[in-house]
Order: structure tokens, then sequence, then C-alpha cells
């Protein structure tokens, strides 16, 4: 076209490469081949052309969030003769209608986060992972907080469900761990932490999450219950995290720990990695973080608890086991995720673990067969019917024993034998040498024999000291007191 400015169409044409019948279309229509096509027609009947506008419009009008595969259904079940394959017609003329006449939705926006201003709070669960401690499978959860800035998180793991003292606890490390505290903090509603509370202990608690933020001058703020976007800062890193940990699980290749401590590093060294790739960044927001108050503030929850009869207490529907001396006493209780404090007045008594009720509702009991052996040497028949027996045993060989004790030797003999060897485990502290002498017995068809582990578990004549004392004469004490002055005959 722009040599035919100058030349005619025989020219122009071939200099611009092409036939002299193209140049003379092209001078009789400009258009690109592209924008003489007219729109495509239908090449066979529309199968909804019946149906669409008497009744499947109606239906999207009519209720908002139906979905298409029910509108499929609910069409094919008032004419049968509709064929199964307009699935994929109906649902992609459903999805132009929404487009062209549906409702409003809504819309996200992104925001920008200043450093040092927004820090955020959120649980996620990890009972699919298969972590197991020694051997018994460990359904858990972790807390997690992030800096929306930076990105500097800190993980938790934490036993139990969402609590406030899950939220106190894990909010306290996080911030101190980071050693500074931004300017406002972001949960959820909290609405798994309140939801067996009645109103005031809703009430309390709310009170209780706000003196929390006050204490460490951060605004507290939540988003709105059902709206996870607006959480998004840490609910998408909720996913990073776990598939970190999972990776890292894959190369250790054993989802097994021996303890809680050592699984509660392996996370630890994970959440160190992630935040070394993000340190630049937190160096930049650290100066715009404000300082920590002196001290941390209360991340406990405290009750008052008496010790019965049956040497324990009970609280949240678990037994707890206490020295039996305490029967009677009444014990200040401070309750944390994984822990209880227990303190006599203000005297520090002990640190139990904290257990958890059955999801069937009964009871949970959590024993340490120390603080009852020395009342069951008395009663060894009391072993039979025990309400926690299977709490009792400290580890599984113990109750393997007396499993094949009841088999082999009868209740009498096998409460007996069974009591003397707790008694010995206690009183020579060789629970785990007697677990495994006690596992190796069983291997081997052999039931245990109480007088043998008795004399093998005897201290030995070579680790007992002779001492010999010289008595020193009396007579050399009169001489003590005896003064001589120098030089006398």
């Amino acid at each position: 076209m722009s040599l035919r400015q100058t030349e005619p169409p025989i020219i122009a044409a071939a200099k611009a490469g092409f036939s002299t019948a193209s140049a003379y279309r092209i001078e009789q229509d400009p258009r690109l081949p592209s924008q003489k096509q007219g729109p495509r027609e239908r090449r066979r009947r529309d199968p909804l052309a019946a149906v669409w506008d008497s009744e499947v419009v109606p239906l999207l009008r009519s209720v908002a969030g139906l979905r298409p595969i029910a509108i499929f259904d609910e069409i094919r079940r008032r004419h049968p003769e509709i064929g199964a394959g307009i699935r994929r017609t109906l649902e992609r003329r459903i999805r132009t209608w929404r487009a062209l006449n549906g409702a409003e939705q809504d819309v996200i926006f992104r925001q920008e986060h200043p450093p040092g201003r927004l820090g955020l709070s959120d649980f996620t669960g990890m009972g699919d992972r298969g972590v197991s401690i020694a051997g018994a499978p460990l359904d858990h959860r972790l807390y997690h907080f992030r800096l929306a800035f930076s990105g500097w998180e800190h993980a938790q793991i934490v036993l139990g469900g969402e609590s406030f003292v899950a939220l106190a606890e894990g909010l306290q490390n996080a911030l101190w761990a980071l050693g500074r505290a931004p300017l406002q903090h972001r949960s959820d509603s909290l609405s798994a932490a309140f939801r067996n509370l009645d109103a005031d202990a809703q009430q309390d608690q709310t009170h209780r999450y706000e003196a929390l933020c006050a204490h460490y001058g951060m605004e507290p703020t939540r988003n709105n219950r059902g709206v996870a976007h607006e959480n998004g800062s840490i609910e998408s890193p909720h996913g990073h995290l776990k598939q970190a940990i999972e990776d890292a699980l894959l190369l250790r290749g054993s989802r097994e720990f021996d303890t809680l401590g050592a699984y509660r590093r392996f996370v630890d060294e994970i959440v160190g990695r992630r935040n070394a790739r993000n340190a630049k960044r937190l160096d930049l927001e650290r100066p715009a973080l404000q300082s920590l108050p002196e001290r941390r503030t209360t991340d406990y929850e405290e009750t008052i608890v008496t010790v019965t009869s049956t040497s324990g207490f009970v609280l949240r529907k678990v037994f707890y086991s206490v020295p039996s001396r305490l029967i009677g006493h009444r014990l200040r209780v401070r309750l944390y995720d994984d822990r209880l404090e227990c303190f006599l007045g203000s005297t520090p008594l002990m640190t139990l673990r904290r257990g958890r009720a059955h999801p069937t509702g009964k009871h949970g009991h959590v024993i340490d067969y120390r603080h009852v052996i020395h009342a069951l040497r008395r009663k060894p028949m009391a072993l039979l019917n025990l309400v926690y027996r299977e709490q009792l045993f400290p580890r599984r060989a113990y109750r393997r024993a007396f499993e094949a004790l009841l088999a082999g030797n009868g209740e009498k003999q096998a409460c007996r034998t069974m009591v003397g060897l707790l008694a010995l485990a206690h009183d020579r502290a060789c629970e785990a040498e007697l677990a495994a002498a006690i596992d190796a017995e069983l291997d081997t068809g052999r039931l245990p024999d109480l007088d043998s582990f008795t004399r093998r578990f005897a201290p030995g004549p070579a680790a007992i000291p002779d001492i010999i004392v010289e008595l020193v004469p009396l007579h050399l004490y009169d001489e003590l007191g005896t003064v001589r002055a120098g030089g006398a005959a």
C-alpha cells in the first residue's frame, strides 16, 4: 500500500512480492482476511433450545450458588430424552451466562505491608504427616507466626487444639526469639478456642487476648470469620512450611523420632533455614519493630485442685497421679499446652505431662507408677482391675510381661510378680534395663522370674566399698585439754 502511493498496481505488486490479482483485490477491499470472516454459525441443532430459556435460566436466577452438575441432573430427570453428552455444553453455556448476567463476586484487594507493622498468627494441622514418637503416632498441629513484610517466621508444635494458652505461649516464644514486636498482631476469630465456652468465658478469653497484645504494645486485629484470604499472608505460607517439613522427612528417610524434643529440634532447624533466606529483609524491617517489655506475661491457665484418696486429681477430664503424701492438700496448677506445673502454696512441686481426654468422652490418665508403687506393694491384687492399669506400665515390655504372667501363672501370682517388677524398677532405678531384660525373656518364651531379676539388678559386691573406721582412744581427748608451759620440767 505504501508503493501504491507512487506506482501503478502491477509495479507495486511486483516490488511487494505478490501477484497482480492480490494487488487488485487489496485495492478493492483493504480489510484483512480475518476481518472478512463472518460469525460462526451453528453446525447442529441446539440440544438445549427447548429447556434453556424456560427451565435452566429460571434455575440460575433463583439459586445463585447452584452447581452446573446439579442443574444437569435436574434437567435430565425432567427430560429423560436429553442425552448425557450435553453436560459440557450446558456447563459452558452456564459459565457464559453467569459472566454476562451473574451476580457480582467478592474482590480481593492486594495490600502493601510496610516494615514493622503487621505480624500474623494461625494454627495448621499436621496429623496427616505420619510423624510418630517412640512408635506412637503423634496427633498434633503447628502454631505459626509470621511477619508480613520480611517473611520471618516461627513455628511451634502444639499437642492440643487451638486454645488461648497455645496462642499465648507460641506468640510470646516467637516475639522473644525475634527480639522485637510488630505494631499490630492479626489472628483468626479463634472460633475453635471458643467453641465449648459459654458467653462469660468467651468474653474473658477476649479480654485476655487484648491484654496479651497490650503487654507487648501491639494492636490486636482479627480477620472476619470464614474469610481466610484476609489472613493470606500466613495462610499461604502454611502450605510452603508444611511442604518443606514433608520434603525434610522424605530426605531423612524416617518419620519416627525417639523423643518429642528431637522432633521439635527438627522443625526448628527447618524454620531456621527458611529464615536465613529472609535475613536481608529482616534487617530492613528490624528498625521499624518496637522493643519488648522487661518480662513475659501469663501464658497459662491457673486452677485449684484437691488431691483425693486415689493419690491424684482430675482436671479437664484427665486423672493425674501425684505422690500420696499430698492426699487432702489443695494444689495450684498452671495449665500449659504440653505440661502442668503444680504448686503447694507458692512452693513448686513437680511438672506433669499434660494428658487429653479420649475423643469418645472417656477420661484420660497420666500415671507415674512411682507415685503408687509403695501402696501396690501392700495391695498387689489391686493391679488386676485397676482403672488406669494400662497407663501404669511405663514401657510396653511391662505390659507384655503382665499379659504373659496372667496367661501362665494365674491372677494372684501374676499381680504379685508384676508389682515386684515395678518395685524393682523403682528401687534400683533400672526401668529401661529391666524392660530390655523382660523383652529378652519373653522373646525366648520364658516368663519373667522376679528372684532372678532381683539378683541380676542387685548392687554387685565389687561396687560396695569396704569402709574401715579406726576408733581413736578416748584418753587422747584428755590430752588435748592439757596445757603445758614451754620449758617446764
